[in-house]
C-alpha cells in the first residue's frame, strides 16, 4: 500500500516535532514529506512535493492557516487543522466538517482523523468545507452547516432551516423550499451547535424549532403550526420556557 505524503504547517518547532513523531509511531501509513513554519514556506512545499495530507496550524505570524487555500486555484489536498481553539471554535470545525486535532494531541483522535482524510483523497476537497470555516471566524457565527448524507455533505444556510425532527439515532432536517433531509447525526447534535441561536428552541425531545417560521401557537394542544403547514409539539416542561423565548424574540402572545 503507497504511503501518503504529508506535510506539517505550524510555526512551533515543537508542535511540529512532536506531531511528526506521533505521526511516525502510530500512523505509519503517513510519510512526512516537508515541515515549515509559516505559510509562504508551506505553499512552496507543496507546489513542489504535491502532498495529499496538510496538517495545518491556524494562528501564525504573517498569514494564518485559512489564508493558505488564496495561494491556490484548485485544492487538491485534504486538511487536518492542529488548533488550540476553545469549545465555540470546536463547534465551528463541526459544522463546517473539517477535520481537526486539538492541542495537546490525542493519539486516539490523530489515528482517527488520519483514517478520515485517507478515505476522502482523491474523492473530494477541502475547498468548501474550509470556505465555510473561514467565514465563521470572521462573522463570528456560523452561516452555513454541513449535512452528512449519503452522497456525501450538503451544506445548507442555517436560517433556512425551519424545524428538525429526531428519528432515532438520525434527525430530518426541513427547509424552507419544503425538502425534507435525513442526516445520520442525533438531534442532540444540532441542539449544542444551535445554543446560541435564540430563534431556534428545543421545544420537544423530538423537536427543534425555528421561531421565525412559527405561523400559530395553540396554548390549548401546546401545538405549533409552522410557515410550512408541519406541525410541532411542545412538552409540557418546556411551556413556560418557550413563551419566554418568544418574548425574547419579541414575538406577541396575545
Amino acid at each position: 500500500m503507497d504511503k501518503i505524503k504529508a506535510i506539517i504547517i505550524d510555526d512551533e518547532e515543537r508542535a511540529r516535532n512532536t506531531l511528526s513523531m506521533l505521526l511516525r509511531e502510530y500512523c505509519p501509513n503517513i510519510e512526512i514529506t516537508g515541515q515549515c513554519a509559516n505559510i509562504p514556506d508551506g505553499v512552496l512545499n507543496i507546489n513542489q512535493k504535491r502532498p495529499q495530507l496538510v496538517f495545518l496550524d491556524i494562528e501564525m505570524p504573517e498569514y494564518n492557516g485559512f489564508e493558505l487555500l488564496s495561494f491556490f486555484r484548485d485544492i487538491d489536498f485534504q486538511i487536518i487543522f492542529v488548533t488550540a481553539y476553545n469549545e465555540y471554535a470546536l463547534r465551528a470545525f463541526e459544522v463546517s466538517a473539517v477535520d481537526y486535532l486539538l492541542k495537546p494531541v490525542d493519539i486516539d483522535k490523530l489515528k482517527q482523523a488520519v483514517e478520515k482524510a485517507s478515505k476522502r483523497i482523491g474523492t473530494d476537497t477541502s475547498a468548501q468545507h474550509v470556505a465555510a470555516l473561514k467565514d465563521t471566524f470572521k462573522n463570528g457565527q456560523f452561516n452555513k452547516i454541513a449535512l452528512p448524507v449519503s452522497e456525501g455533505l450538503l451544506f445548507i444556510e442555517v436560517p433556512d432551516i425551519v424545524f428538525l425532527e429526531a428519528e432515532g439515532a438520525y434527525t430530518n432536517v426541513w427547509l424552507k423550499n419544503g425538502s425534507k433531509i435525513l442526516v445520520s447525526k442525533k438531534i442532540k447534535f444540532f441542539e449544542e451547535i444551535l445554543d446560541q441561536r435564540p430563534n431556534f428552541f428545543r421545544s420537544h425531545r423530538s423537536f427543534i424549532v425555528n421561531i421565525n417560521y412559527l405561523k400559530k401557537y395553540s396554548k390549548t394542544d401546546s401545538s405549533l403550526l409552522l410557515d410550512n403547514g408541519k406541525v410541532v409539539y411542545i412538552s409540557r416542561e418546556r411551556k413556560a420556557e418557550f413563551e419566554e423565548q418568544l418574548r425574547l424574540n419579541k414575538v406577541s402572545l396575545n
